[in-house]
């Protein structure tokens, strides 16, 4: 991962400019927090009238805005003091930014940080810190998602392939981290996966904080949540699905951003209560223990079509000797849940 300086060096006279220009910032935010306390009241009265459906006041910059908004070192170099001074926390003063950014022009510094003010960065009374686009930006950039490529050769994975029983391994290429077997070369699972997260990790650590990050996305998905941008997601069972050694599987499409997410019926159940806990009576967690080992997770071969208009599927899922029966409908919500005799 790349280190960036920590500099500091701005001159009395700056500092001095740099007050004024505070005092500036803190009328100009009384000024924005009195118009956001109008369109608050605005929005009060509105509900009053009767609209059954939440206002909001939305602006929208445009993406070829956003890049050139960033495609500038100073502004870059802002965003990077105010995630050292620790503006998640709490408000960075003016003349502490001013002085770490390290610019000798106190005007073109302010003119920078002014284009950052309102889409990226927040200001009030006490200073600035960041929203959430630009809280978003800093991650991306300064732990390597944009900037950093990587890449693992082949390293041994615990567990057994569940189409020959062959020892599994692992390798990373391209951003995306892949589980497949040594021997007949199946896949157990391939998902991107930021490169920030190879780092100070030995490969178990690794594969623990895949397991959580890609479980977490089919989760998130299966609750109708979007993991890219949080918009409404759409589940539904497709028979037959193109392009998938698979007779059903679950594809997650999100109405905001078409981000789309295609898997096995049975990651959908990482998450299901009762799944959890049968087997969690049977002293497995399936919070933690690493879901290409089961599978129903990553294959078929315990997924039963009982009905094809509507269509219904029943998946068959083993452990300690017992085994849970759970139907879902094209929905993939639960409709029943047994234990066979």
């Amino acid at each position: 991962m790349s280190q960036f300086d920590r500099t500091a060096g701005a001159d009395a006279g700056a500092e001095a400019d740099a007050a004024t220009e505070t005092e500036t910032d803190a009328a100009a935010a009384e000024a924005d927090a009195a118009a956001e306390a109008d369109a608050a009241t605005k929005t009060g009265v509105d509900a009053e009238d009767g609209l059954t459906a939440a206002l909001r006041t939305e602006s929208r910059v445009l993406p070829a805005e956003v890049f050139a908004t960033l495609g500038n070192d100073t502004r870059v170099d802002i965003l990077r003091v105010l995630l050292e001074l620790g503006a998640d926390e709490e408000p960075v003063r003016f003349t502490d930014l001013f002085e770490r950014v390290g610019i000798d022009d106190s005007a073109n510094f302010n003119y920078h940080l002014r284009q950052l003010t309102g889409h990226f960065v927040k200001r009030s009374d006490d200073g600035y810190e960041f929203r959430y686009p630009g809280r978003k930006v800093v991650s991306a950039i300064f732990t390597g998602t944009l900037t950093d490529r990587a890449q693992v050769g082949f390293f041994p994975v615990g567990g057994s392939c569940y189409d020959c029983d062959g020892d599994l391994h692992g390798w990373y290429v391209d951003d995306t981290l892949t589980v497949g077997c040594a021997d007949c070369g199946t896949i157990q699972v391939s998902y991107p996966f930021p490169s920030g997260g190879l780092d100070d990790r030995t490969t178990d650590e690794l594969l623990q904080a895949f397991h959580h990050y890609v479980r977490h996305h089919y989760c998130l998905a299966a609750d109708g949540v979007c993991p890219e941008c949080t918009g409404a997601v759409e589940t539904t069972l497709v028979r037959d699905p193109d392009e998938e050694d698979l007779d059903v599987a679950v594809e997650h499409v999100c109405g905001r951003c078409n981000y789309r997410l295609r898997s096995t019926v049975g990651v959908t159940l990482l998450d299901h209560a009762e799944t959890l806990l049968f087997f969690s009576e049977r002293g497995v967690d399936l919070n933690t223990a690493p879901f290409w080992g089961f599978d129903w997770c990553v294959s078929d071969e315990r997924t039963a079509v009982v009905s094809e208009d509507p269509l219904r599927v029943r998946l068959s899922l083993p452990c300690d000797g017992d085994e849970l029966r759970v139907v879902v409908d094209e929905s993939v919500d639960v409709m029943e849940t047994s234990l066979a005799e």
